[in-house]
């Protein structure tokens, strides 16, 4: 019905003050309906037991005669508002109010013992009556006390009055309340609403400062701070993604471009024309293996590279990568060495392995000069298959390994570039062996040589079909 959750909370709020308000005034409407009642019951008990009292006195000072003898004691006692009748053998000797006690009704209480009712008469509003058993001298008697309810109903009237004057009044004054609470309570969170709106993909840096905030919302605006904090981290990634993609992409399409452009200004030689396309082969290859580097990220980041699992010996693939990669191992004049133990069965990707493998083992030759040697090596440990390639290469500056495995980050870009590396390759690697519960590790020392480890466990079942990549992010 409300849209607002200041009305909302508001109306909660009444809805619960006025159901407790509700049962505490008709609780002590009751209560005191009882407490008066019961007061009154007293009264009656109290001024028969007298009224009794009197007339034995009274009936011994007239020699046993019963009518003198109730007359006198009910005149000597006088009350405002009750009215009292003294019977013996179903007859009245005497009254104070002869009107109050019709025979008829009064023959319905006596012989019934000590009894209380109530009768629709005298009074607007009833009476309370007590008949009182008791025997004077040799006789059985009755004594009736009557007192009408008129007193007690004003009483609890001007209660109800009060209730229903002071309840909406009070309603009133906790709905005001209630509201005012309520957007104090909220000011906070409309202050963050109005911070957030204000920010954009252009000012992500701008956190939101609540002041005077609960506990409750402090941990939201924190919450919220850390997902701004995440999302200008993200969009950070995204912009240096595009900007790395676009100058890689920039270079071969500018050496292709000029290739072509010169080939086709005049007539040239058949030889000229093979090398201007052998150059332009050569860039087209670069930026076709750069494509394919940046999609299957893009699926990876997007969950749309699915793994294809089955049942292989790891060793076996990693024999057929160091055999792929001798020729080139060979054409540098690097010793390449690989060892394993006995086969270890594997449940995975294989193709997605290969490629792994396939980029350390690439990735060490380009960086390894000539006459160095590259090793490759794997075993098992606790339940893992470790993977390491280590070379003998240019190494890797401290401050650059906790970044190796980001996207198109390069320790030299110039000398990368120049071997032919995009920066894209141990990014590949990191998010293949995390798409399989496993880990990259890097370990390096400027011209020590570098050792990438790859752990995978052997569990091998129970890898999700459908991973997707967060931490390359």
């Amino acid at each position: 019905m409300f849209k607002s959750f200041r009305l909302q909370l508001t109306a909660w709020y009444l809805g619960c003050f006025l159901l407790l308000l509700g049962c505490f005034s008709g609780f002590l409407y009751a209560l005191l309906a009882r407490n008066l009642r019961e007061r009154l019951d007293a009264s009656l008990a109290d001024e028969a037991v007298t009224a009794a009292g009197l007339f034995r006195a009274e009936l011994g000072e007239h020699s046993g005669a019963l009518v003198p003898a109730a007359v006198e004691a009910l005149d000597e006692l006088r009350l405002p508002a009750a009215s009292l009748a003294i019977f013996a053998g179903g007859k009245m000797l005497a009254a104070n109010r002869p009107a109050d006690f019709p025979g008829q009704r009064v023959s319905l209480l006596l012989g019934s013992g000590r009894v209380y009712r109530t009768w629709p008469e005298p009074g607007r509003h009833g009476a309370r009556v007590l008949v009182l058993p008791f025997r004077a001298g040799s006789a059985a008697c009755h004594l009736a006390a009557l007192e009408p309810l008129d007193s007690m109903a004003e009483q609890l009237a001007a209660l109800r009055e009060v209730f229903y004057l002071g309840l909406p009044l009070a309603l009133v004054l906790a709905g005001a309340g209630g509201y005012l609470l309520a957007a104090k309570s909220l000011a906070p969170v409309a202050a963050m609403a109005k911070q957030a709106e204000g920010i954009t993909a252009r000012n992500l840096d701008r956190r939101l400062e609540v002041r005077r905030a609960s506990a409750e919302l402090g941990r939201l605006a924190a919450a919220f701070n850390e997902l701004l904090s995440r999302l200008e981290r993200s969009f950070a990634s995204m912009r240096e993604f595009v900007a790395d993609a676009s100058h890689e992409l920039r270079t071969p399409l500018s050496i292709i471009r000029g290739e072509a452009d010169v080939a086709l200004s005049q007539d040239r030689r058949p030889a000229e024309y093979r090398e201007s396309l052998a150059i332009i082969q050569d860039e087209a290859r670069r930026l076709s293996r750069l494509v394919d580097d940046l999609l299957s990220l893009a699926q990876a980041d997007a969950g749309h590279r699915p793994l294809h699992l089955e049942d292989f010996y790891l060793n076996d693939l990693l024999e057929d990568c160091c055999r792929a990669v001798q020729p080139l191992a060979r054409q540098k004049s690097i010793q390449l060495a690989w060892s394993y133990g006995e086969d270890v069965p594997f449940h995975g990707d294989q193709e997605l392995l290969r490629r792994m493998t396939m980029n350390l083992l690439d990735n060490a030759i380009r960086y390894t000069p000539a006459g160095g040697r590259v090793e490759l090596n794997l075993d098992t440990e606790g339940g893992l298959a470790r993977i390491r390639v280590s070379d003998t290469g240019i190494g890797i500056p401290p401050d650059s390994l906790e970044r190796i495995f980001e996207r198109f980050y390069r320790v030299d870009k110039a000398r990368s570039r120049a071997v032919g590396g995009f920066g894209l390759g141990l990014a590949i690697v990191k998010w293949i062996a995390e798409s399989h519960q496993g880990s990259a590790h890097a370990e390096s020392a400027p011209g020590a040589g570098s050792t990438f480890t790859v752990r995978l466990p052997l569990s091998g079942a129970r890898i999700h079909p459908r991973f997707i990549l967060d931490s390359i992010q």
